[in-house]
């Protein structure tokens, strides 16, 4: 599955990109991160969450391929995980939709 540009995602493709964009933090997660790449704890501490909470957070919106993480040593060698936004474009239409429900698996997500 390629993540990037979502114009014409698969129906489980959709479901995974949507739901993480359903949650108030991770849209301040990414629109922080549309300014460009920040480490872990100075994000944390821009949007005024633990880091344990923001974790959870970017986790989801890495798998959904919304963000990517990288890791860094510091000139003092300390490890800095940054993160910034993955290049997307969404365009939903009432028939994007029905293409995309036509391919949804059979499984239930809950």
């Amino acid at each position: 599955m390629s993540h990037g540009a979502l114009s014409e995602p698969d129906g489980d493709r959709l479901v995974e990109v949507l739901a993480a964009l359903a949650s108030p933090h991770r849209l301040r997660v990414l629109a922080a991160l549309a300014g460009g790449r920040v480490y872990v704890s100075q994000l944390a501490r821009d949007l005024g969450i633990s880091r344990a909470l923001l974790q959870v957070h970017l986790k989801k919106l890495e798998k959904a391929g919304l963000v990517t993480a990288h890791l860094e040593l510091s000139e003092d060698g300390k490890a800095l995980k940054f993160y910034e936004a993955a290049p997307f474009s969404l365009h939903l239409t009432p028939g994007s939709v029905a293409v995309a429900a036509a391919t949804l698996s059979t499984t239930e997500r809950t």
